[in-house]
């Protein structure tokens, strides 16, 4: 396994680091122009259409949407079928992500300013909302918890899931965590064509407000149409970690948090950021030594030779610098104080502290949801929450004397843009004194 050594003194360091960060986020032109028709198709010809592309596309023929639905009591089932260790494991992770949602959960506010107007906002939840869940081989129950868990605590009225059953083949972990969790209703269709059903709805898929969930490109592309019409969350690129490092650490942690995330694909990215060059060798030792005990040592290898690094830094303050440059979606601190650093880091999907916070326990069980931002969209974007599924309404109540005051700067900032109604219906309101 070749993994690249990169030097922040090396004069090809720029070029370098540039090399490795590049991704390209946008979508094919052909997979763009497939989706645009699956919509189109969708929107016009609803249930038919769902169900012509869940043949062609999953392998699963029906003469009606609703025998794509899966009955909450085969959920219930699926859940009594797994492994005891396994359900044990979902529901005590369900609990914890429950117990960190709640404290994201916002309230409503007014106060009265000093002409007595009443001034404000409200907080309410969004009615209905779908979750793309992955399926086939890509089934992960983790993210079920992780994404209609936040929005139950939320109050979200209605969770309608889509998760393509390829073949037929349903994975009882999946079906099991969408029975912990609380799912409404379960449609088994998956691509563009679920997002398509869930944005426009059809005669049996209900339309939603907010469409959230991981996918391959093409449920990434559908998003991007449907967004404006329906609202995301976000267009997820390949996982990444970011290890920041002093030495403090064993080497065989810090080798086995960079395989985590290497094992998910080829395209997912994994860099170190050490100040001590010798052990960051010792690093590259353990992760030679543990390549080969690995299931998924190919994908890891691949991973690591095309898209991870170890780079040597001068010091630690350069490192929390390049950090925040390059804006993870997890970023490990294994320093012996990460107090200091933490304050300086700014752009971090999530943040994981000293050498016993694995990023694998992010993934799982720690509470937060690990559906974060990538690609360095962590400068603007955050974690999926529970404010993902609330939206805000500003309140506003005059008074009569608090017309009359604000008028006076209402009037003329109405007027200098030209808009004659405005003005004169603020003005109207001024000259009413007789009510309180």
């Amino acid at each position: 396994m070749n993994v690249a050594r990169l030097n922040t003194r090396a004069e090809d360091f720029e070029a370098r680091l540039t090399s490795l960060l590049e991704w390209n986020m946008d979508v094919d032109d052909g997979v763009e122009s497939v989706v645009r028709d699956i919509l189109a198709s969708i929107k016009r010809d609803g249930d038919a259409a769902l169900l012509r592309y869940t043949a062609e596309f999953d392998g699963l023929q029906a003469r009606a949407v609703d025998e794509l639905v899966i009955d909450p009591a085969e959920l219930a089932r699926a859940a009594d079928r797994i492994d005891a260790d396994q359900r044990r494991a979902l529901e005590q992770a369900a609990e914890r992500i429950a117990a960190f949602h709640e404290h994201q959960r916002q309230e409503g506010w007014t106060f009265m300013d000093a002409l007595g107007n009443e001034l404000g906002q409200r907080v309410a939840p969004l009615d209905r909302v779908g979750v793309y869940v992955p399926g086939g081989k890509a089934s992960y129950p983790s993210s079920v918890l992780m994404t209609l868990i936040p929005a139950r605590v939320a109050g979200v009225g209605e969770i309608i899931v889509t998760v393509p059953t390829p073949g037929g083949e349903r994975n009882d972990m999946v079906l099991a965590a969408l029975h912990i969790a609380g799912v409404d209703q379960v449609f088994t269709v998956g691509g563009a064509q679920a997002v398509a059903a869930l944005a426009y709805g059809t005669a049996t898929v209900p339309q939603v407000d907010k469409v959230v969930g991981p996918g391959n490109a093409y449920v990434a592309a559908a998003k991007r149409q449907v967004f404006g019409h329906v609202g995301i969350d976000v267009i997820a690129g390949p996982s990444e970690v970011l290890v920041l490092a002093d030495g403090t650490t064993p080497a065989e942690w810090i080798a086995l948090d960079l395989f985590s995330q290497a094992e998910h694909d080829a395209a997912a990215q994994s860099i170190l950021l050490c100040p001590d060059a010798a052990f960051v060798e010792v690093v590259a030792g353990e992760m030679s030594r543990l390549l080969p005990s690995m299931r998924r040592h190919e994908t890891i290898a691949a991973s690591l030779e095309a898209r991870g690094a170890l780079i040597v830094t001068a010091d630690l303050d350069e490192a929390v610098a390049l950090a925040n440059r390059i804006a993870p979606e997890h970023l490990e601190l294994h320093v012996a104080d990460e107090a200091p650093l933490l304050e300086r880091i700014r752009h971090a999907g999530a943040v994981f502290c000293g050498a016993h916070t694995g990023e694998t326990f992010g993934d799982y069980v720690a509470g937060p949801s690990h559906v974060l931002p990538t690609f360095g969209t962590a400068r603007f974007a955050s974690p999926l929450g529970v404010y993902d599924f609330q939206k805000r309404s500003s309140l506003i109540r005059m008074s009569a004397a608090g017309a009359a005051a604000l008028a006076d700067i209402a009037v003329p900032l109405a007027e200098s843009e030209g808009l004659q109604a405005h003005a004169q219906a603020a003005a109207v309101r001024a000259q009413d004194t007789n009510k309180p």
